[in-house]
């Protein structure tokens, strides 16, 4: 009986002393400065839709800074593990519309909605899902972000 409780508490015990590796194995939980003087000024005036789309030094700013910043609720490479939304996804109603005229607006309606989640954050309830990063990433790091995120469209 001694020997069963020595193992459970024993297990107990090496479990609260690791728990806080795991938990910082995520990385901080500040926001993380990105970098983004190679990339051109867009001003204090934001965008309605992203300037760097497709932009090679914007994704390569964009993957870093995702990785830092967004990964540890979004998931590596923006594929969710269920919790946050998918990112890879977020454009999924854009991809199968035929007109370009149409697939373009709802590229732009999806930028919107992506600035202004990433800017304000999201609040339900009182309850904070994702962050403001507004006042942490500039707008040049925010739609680097979004560049890098539209080369992970998942095609349906």
């Amino acid at each position: 009986m001694n020997k069963i409780k020595c193992v459970i508490y024993g297990c107990s015990l090496l479990a609260v002393a690791l728990a806080p590796s795991f938990a910082s194995a995520h990385g901080a939980v500040t926001p993380q400065a990105v970098d983004t003087k190679t990339l051109p000024v867009l001003g204090p005036v934001w965008r309605e839709e992203n300037p760097y789309r497709g932009q090679k030094e914007a994704v390569k700013i964009g993957t870093s800074a995702y990785a830092e910043n967004c990964a540890r609720c979004h998931g590596l490479q923006a594929q969710s593990g269920g919790i946050a939304p998918d990112l890879r996804l977020l454009d999924r109603d854009c991809t199968d519309l035929k007109a370009d005229a149409k697939k373009q607006a709802c590229y732009k309606e999806t930028d919107k909605y992506f600035l202004t989640s990433i800017r304000h954050g999201k609040v339900r309830n009182g309850a904070v899902y994702m962050p403001p990063f507004e006042g942490f990433l500039n707008q040049e790091a925010m739609w680097s972000i979004k560049a890098y995120l539209e080369t992970l469209r998942e095609i349906k």
